[in-house]
């Protein structure tokens, strides 16, 4: 399957847009949930709901991958939302959707609590000895500030890996980490990753947008012989580094 780009500003996908956020307000208040007080979350999902209604003809979940098999769109797990994993085992166990757009509202509550606390007590990772790196870079999960640490000590030659976003191309365009080296897009992955040509020896960290679709991705490189795969834990909206848009 060869990569698809969709037009962010054309007006098929900002009028399909406006119907998809008129879909999860729908959602929302028939089972009672609230959005994620992550607004940036909510956008990047709705967006991916949009483009695979555009695709497709059905809002598969994003964050899961779409196969088409016999000419017919499919869903890993037949996530189309709001789906059926999401209303009775997600939400009700752990207070949020697989994407994180649909919460609970005491799960949103503790979130914007958490948030608050996060804003006062962050601070920037201190620089990395290239042990420290070596070892960080090897670990199977890392988050936002622990990939800034690894960028800095790329650049300075310490340690050598490849940042890969497995986004959509409109993604892409609204904003990637500064230092991303391939787009390989979850909706043509095995196409898009024969043109990366990544080397299945080589350290590869992927990120999505918060994090779903790469821990699923990097499960199939692990299956495909991929030997040193990590994920950005909570995707790129928990990446506190220089976006390049």
């Amino acid at each position: 399957m060869s990569i698809i780009k969709i037009d962010m500003n054309s007006p098929e996908f900002k009028e399909e847009m406006q119907k998809t956020i008129r879909f999860t307000d729908k959602v929302n208040h028939q089972f009672g949930w609230v959005y994620n007080p992550q607004e940036e979350v909510n956008e990047g999902v709705q967006m991916g709901l949009a483009r695979n209604k555009m695709m497709y003809s059905k809002r598969f979940c994003p964050c899961f991958m779409v196969e088409v098999v016999d000419e017919k769109p499919r869903s890993v797990e037949d996530r189309i939302c709001p789906c059926k994993p999401a209303i009775e085992i997600e939400i009700p166990e752990d207070g949020v959707c697989h994407c994180g757009i649909f919460c609970t509202p005491e799960y949103a509550a503790n979130k914007r609590a958490e948030m608050g606390m996060e804003e006062v007590a962050h601070t920037h990772s201190r620089g990395l000895s290239k042990e420290e790196a070596i070892l960080l870079l090897n670990q199977k999960e890392i988050d936002g500030d622990e990939l800034i640490s690894l960028l800095e000590a790329k650049k300075l030659g310490m340690v050598d890996f490849k940042l890969v976003d497995v986004r959509e191309h409109m993604e892409w365009q609204m904003g990637h980490i500064n230092g991303a080296d391939k787009l390989v897009p979850t909706s043509s992955f095995f196409a898009a990753l024969d043109d990366a040509k990544l080397d299945k020896e080589e350290n590869i960290i992927l990120y999505c947008h918060v994090g779903s679709r790469s821990a699923h991705c990097a499960r199939i490189l692990g299956d495909m012989g991929y030997k040193k795969v990590g994920n950005l834990t909570y995707g790129i909206v928990s990446y506190g580094g220089e976006i390049e848009r």
